[in-house]
């Protein structure tokens, strides 16, 4: 069988990961997987290396803006930090008298991880935190445009492993240039692959054969009630939607206005740097945005002034805009505007009413974006039950930045993540964000225990009494 270099360049880095997680686990304990996730950790907060990974990210990869991505990377580590800082991740877990059971936390092994250009540090630094935590090794597969950054936070963590005496291998990245059989022998030899960006490569990993998570696509619709305070709701929207250029997956795409508070809402969002244009400029924007199928990317994830002047709307929208709303009715494959934009454009409705409100938002996601997440702005205590009851959406976030809130917050109980798992809608193993739980196995210990069989009436008694048996 004729092998080619790519996949033996696989396969070798492969064998240098195993053989360093078998020492990391037999040798494991849970100071030596703090200190390693630390390390790695500090690898990419260190200030001077955030910048110059920032720096580097957004030179290699056009997304973006530096500022931002320092702090993305920052605050997305620290706050995953924090949510680890106390979690048992080795040896006996728990002891049950009253079960027989005893849980004992196991790696997986090695991780392979498929990561994006969008967080080309971010990502790959929070899946390798949670590997090393649980005790793996990690074998990064990163984005064509992200494989300099990829190299440079490597360097990095092996710089600070050297100082804490743990072993390289570790942490790995598939050699030389990107490809996907190089990607595909990583899905087909890993003992689990996370996959984050291109639904393809979540596809990919699901038919690989190997234990797999792969987060869905975004496409946030958010929503402004009559009850919402309205400046509140500008400011936070955009913020959100200005954040490192729009590039997370949870920025805003949609913003759907009640029409009791539309005119009220749309001059608050001016206020905040929003500038709203007309249904007869969205064919326009749409010709500039979408070129031969694909999004511009000159215009994608740029500042506001090159997005303004690549739109042609120098000197067409107020000086100090932030973003652009551009009002529509169009949902569906036929209206690019419902649709993911990765830029600081959004699409706005006016919907009649709050049921009309969540009416449009089940249509967009389930155009785009099914299982990630709806937004609300609203005084109304009930509101947010009715949407989480109702949309095919694993999150509803209630009246917060959405791209800062998704992904875990200060302020919010959601675990610090980059990765947002879509559940069923959005063809997803999992519904929650992408955590430390992701990345460790447990064996169960099982004694016998004096029997709990119940007799047939203690089960069946009620339902006998009402259907007779």
């Amino acid at each position: 069988m004729n092998i080619s270099n790519d996949i033996l360049s696989v396969d070798a880095a492969m064998v240098r990961a195993r053989s360093a997680q078998a020492g990391y686990e037999a040798g494991g304990s849970q100071r030596r997987y703090d200190r390693a996730a630390l390390a790695a950790g500090w690898a990419i907060m260190q200030p001077e290396r955030n910048r110059q990974l920032a720096e580097l990210a957004v030179r290699s990869t056009g997304l973006g803006n530096v500022v931002d991505k320092i702090v993305k990377n920052h605050r997305k580590t620290l706050g995953l930090l924090r949510d680890i800082r106390d979690v048992a991740t080795h040896g006996i877990l728990s002891d049950d008298p009253e079960t027989g059971i005893t849980e004992i936390a196991r790696p997986i092994g090695v991780i392979g991880a498929v990561v994006p250009s969008t967080n080309p540090a971010a990502t790959p630094a929070n899946n390798i935190i949670n590997a090393l935590k649980c005790g793996n090794a990690i074998l990064l597969s990163p984005s064509p445009k992200g494989v300099a950054c990829c190299e440079m936070l490597l360097g990095f963590i092996h710089a600070e492993f050297d100082r804490i005496g743990e072993d390289r291998e570790l942490v790995q990245m598939l050699p030389g240039h990107g490809s996907k059989a190089k990607t595909q022998r990583l899905l087909e030899t890993a003992d689990l692959v996370v996959v984050t960006g291109s639904q393809d490569n979540v596809r990919r990993a699901y038919q690989s054969g190997t234990p797999a998570i792969g987060v869905g696509a975004g496409n946030v619709a958010v929503i402004v009630d009559e009850t919402a305070d309205l400046a509140a709701a500008a400011g936070k929207i955009a913020a959100s939607k200005t954040f490192d250029n729009a590039t997370s997956c949870s920025s805003e795409n949609a913003l759907i206005v009640v029409d009791a508070v539309y005119d009220a809402f749309l001059a608050a969002l001016a206020a905040e740097g929003g500038a709203v244009l007309p249904p007869s400029e969205a064919p326009g924007i749409v010709a500039r945005l979408w070129q031969d199928g694909h999004m511009n990317r000159e215009i994608i994830a740029q500042d506001a002034e090159v997005m303004i002047d690549r739109l042609g709307l120098a000197g067409k929208v107020p000086p100090g805009t932030r973003l652009i709303a551009v009002e529509t009715e169009g949902i569906g494959p036929d209206h690019p505007l419902s649709g993911e934009k990765l830029s600081r454009i959004a699409a706005l409705y006016r919907a009649r009413d709050f049921g009309h409100a969540a009416e449009l938002a089940r249509r967009i996601l389930l155009h785009q974006g099914a299982g990630h997440s709806v937004g609300l702005h609203s005084r109304d205590a009930d509101r947010p039950l009715a949407l989480g009851r109702e949309l095919p959406v694993c999150r509803v976030i209630v009246n917060q930045a959405h791209c800062f809130a998704t992904g875990g917050a200060f302020d919010n109980g959601l675990p610090f993540s980059l990765s947002m798992g879509c559940g069923s809608w959005g063809g997803n193993s999992i519904d929650t964000n992408l955590n430390w739980r992701h990345f460790m196995q447990r064996t169960r210990v099982v004694r016998p225990i004096p029997p709990r069989e119940p007799a047939l009436d203690e089960i069946f008694g009620e339902y006998w009494q009402e259907v007779g048996q």
